[in-house]
This record gives structure tokens, C-alpha cells and sequence, in this order.
């Protein structure tokens, strides 16, 4: 059984019910009930229309759930007809739900659990694994999610940088669990670039491929985190970095330059380079400019810092880093790592310790802690000889 079909499909099938008389609630519910049943039955009965056949019994499963709640029967009575299986199937609900799952009345967290669930087709049990939550925990902040969202008018329009902000927030998930979140953000976001002609949908697909494509090779086998600079890039898959490049060229061809193209055509230098040595510094800093005047995040301008330091040398890093408030994650690290390239050995191993102690999770902690390590005990050698 492709699951894989089965989650692509979930979207629309929740649109179906919705245009049909379900509230949004509702509709995900015998959804995500249909899918149950689908992964049930299928192996032994797959059907010739699966679009169909759990539209058919998404509705059944709905109409099931009215009839049982007596305090409905009004809506009971509106419903109660069931429209004939495949009725309204030429409507393809998938991009309003992007927009729903998306909806700015959502927190970020909300947003990302309730897209994975009724746009992804994941089960709660999966999402919560892969958040490293309780399930409980993660059903009250979807069922949240459906309570806030069910007033809003499915034919309204959304918010296309909203839904691209959520998608970029599953795919910097990463994965846990036997859910690959970043995989799976890929994935919608090649289902929305299917559904919309937007340069920066496009350049956000661009951008999640050229990262994935250098994922082999971003841990050591023991789990060590391994920097760019140092990575084998024998391990890229070139195959996603060659489609990242041509999604991305097609994108910028429209002349209509927006953050995720840009932040895309910095991760197409790095992928371009053979080694690290050759990386095109001085045009990364140049695309660092222009998400400058885009954004003004201060998190862009910290790694264009960094860029600098390797076009202009480290000094001129350290001055444009000291533009920059001191408390933005990880100042600590891009300013131990320009003294380290400096030759200030006595900071660096003191800020990358600083770091460390406020490191985001175990890897980065870890790395910055052995870069300290190394330099101390580089300082003691030197102090001994």
C-alpha cells in the first residue's frame, strides 16, 4: 500500500467534506478515521478510485458521527442526504488547506502540528514522535487548532508567505521518530509548488533541496555534528542539488527576487563549490546583501558576518559582527569562530564555551564543546613548550 498516496491525498478529501457541510473539525476527524480504514483494508481490497473511495467513506464516517450526537439533529437532517460517491470530486481543495493550516490565528506550533495532520495525513501519535511530545499533549494543540480555525470561511484567501513560513519550520524540524519531517516538508512543498505559480514557493523548494541534498553527509557515524567546511561532499546528492539548481534558476528568470530565492542562491554557491576552499565568498556576501534589504533580520546579518570573514578576512567579519547585539543566538559561536581564523585562541576557546553552555540542542553543544576543548588544550601545549 502506498502511504505515501494516501497522505498526498488527504487535503483534498478534507476539502471535499467541508464544501459538502462538514465544519473543518469534523471533516479532519472522519478523515483521519478514512485513512485508519484504508490502511486496514487496502492490502487485501485497494481500490480502483482511491480519491473516491475515502471520500466515500470519510463522508460515511462523518454522517455516522452526527447521527450519534443527539444534541445535533438539526444538522443531522441538513447532511443526512448523502451525495453520490465522486459528486464535486473536480474541485481540488488542497490549496486552501495549506491556507487554513496556516491561518496567522495560529501560533507557529499549531500551524505546523494541525499542516502535518490534515495536510500531511500524519496521525497525531507520529506528529507528537517526531516532536518528542507526549500524544496527548500534541492532541489538545491540534484539536486548539481545529477549534480556532473552524470559523473561518474555507473560501477565503490565505497567506501564501504564512503557509511557506510553516512549511520552512517543519523542514528545519528535521526528524525523530519514524518521521522524517524534513523529507515530508519537502514533500508539501512540492504539492503546493503543483498547485500555485509563485516564485517563492519555488524558491523555497529550491532551498529545502539544496539542504537535504547535503544531509548524508551533516553527522559523523559516531553523530558528531560535521560543519560545512569539513564535510565529504562525495556524500551530496547531487541529483537534488542539480533539481534545487534548476527550480531555483527558473524561479529567479521571473525577475521578482523575494527572502527564500535568495537564501536558495546562497545554498547553490556552497553546493557549487567542490571544496570549501573554492566556495564564492565575495557573490555569498552579495546575496547576504540582498536578504539584508529584504528582511533586515538580524539573523541574516549574523551570517553574512560570517561570509564576510571568509571574503574580507576575519577582522572585517568581527567589525560587522559588532554591529550586532550580543544576546542573538549564536553571536557567541560566529564570534569564536572569526578569533579562532583571527588567531585570538584564548577568546575563541572562552566564547566557544559561552556558546556551548546556550547551544539549541545536544549536537551543536557538543561541537562547540570539543572546539573549545581543542583549543585549550592546543593553549596548554603552548604553554608548556
Amino acid at each position: 500500500m502506498d502511504e505515501a498516496l494516501l497522505r498526498s491525498l488527504t487535503p483534498a478529501v478534507i476539502g471535499t467534506l467541508v464544501r459538502r457541510g462538514a465544519d473543518f473539525a469534523a471533516a479532519e476527524d472522519a478523515v483521519q478515521e478514512a485513512l485508519v480504514e484504508a490502511v486496514r483494508v487496502w492490502p487485501d481490497e485497494p481500490p480502483r478510485d482511491t480519491k473516491g473511495w475515502l471520500t466515500t467513506v470519510a463522508w460515511r464516517k462523518f454522517l455516522d458521527a452526527v447521527r450519534a450526537d443527539t444534541s445535533r439533529r438539526q444538522r443531522e437532517e441538513r447532511v443526512d442526504a448523502e451525495p453520490a460517491p465522486g459528486q464535486g470530486e473536480a474541485v481540488d481543495d488542497t490549496l486552501q488547506m495549506y491556507f487554513l493550516c496556516a491561518h496567522p490565528s495560529l501560533t507557529p506550533a499549531s500551524a505546523v502540528a494541525l499542516t502535518l495532520r490534515a495536510v500531511g495525513g500524519l496521525t497525531t501519535r507520529q506528529i507528537a514522535q517526531a516532536h518528542l511530545v507526549p500524544e496527548a499533549t500534541m492532541a489538545q494543540r491540534i484539536s486548539r487548532a481545529k477549534r480556532t480555525v473552524s470559523s473561518v470561511r474555507f473560501d477565503q484567501p490565505g497567506d501564501v508567505a504564512t503557509v511557506l513560513r510553516v512549511l520552512y519550520l517543519i523542514f528545519n524540524e528535521g526528524y525523530s521518530g519514524d518521521v522524517d519531517l524534513a523529507a515530508e516538508a519537502v514533500r508539501l512543498t512540492r504539492q503546493l509548488a503543483g498547485r500555485i505559480d509563485h516564485e517563492e514557493v519555488a524558491g523555497l523548494l529550491a532551498l529545502m533541496l539544496l539542504h537535504h541534498a547535503r544531509r548524508p553527509a551533516r553527522t559523523a557515524p559516531d553523530g558528531r555534528l560535521v560543519p560545512l567546511a569539513e564535510q565529504d561532499r562525495s556524500l551530496w546528492n547531487t541529483r537534488l542539488i542539480a533539481e534545487g539548481v534548476d527550480v531555483l534558476q527558473a524561479a529567479l528568470g521571473r525577475d521578482r527576487l523575494g527572502e527564500f530565492q535568495a537564501q536558495a542562491a546562497v545554498a547553490a554557491l556552497h553546493a557549487d563549490a567542490p571544496t570549501a576552499d573554492e566556495t564564492d565568498w565575495v557573490q555569498i556576501v552579495g546575496w547576504y546583501d540582498e536578504l539584508v534589504r529584504l528582511t533586515d533580520s538580524p539573523v541574516v546579518r549574523l551570517n553574512r558576518a560570517v561570509a564576510v570573514g571568509e571574503a574580507d578576512g576575519p577582522r572585517a567579519g568581527l567589525t560587522a559582527l559588532g554591529e550586532l547585539d550580543p544576546a542573538l543566538p549564536r553571536h557567541a559561536a560566529v564570534a569564536a569562530y572569526l578569533h579562532e581564523r583571527d588567531g585570538d585562541a584564548v577568546t575563541a576557546a572562552r566564547l566557544y564555551a559561552e556558546a556551548a553552555r546556550s547551544a539549541p540542542n545536544l549536537p551543536e553543544r557538543d561541537h562547540l564543546t570539543r572546539r573549545a576543548a581543542r583549543l585549550n588544550a592546543q593553549l596548554r601545549e603552548t604553554d608548556d613548550s
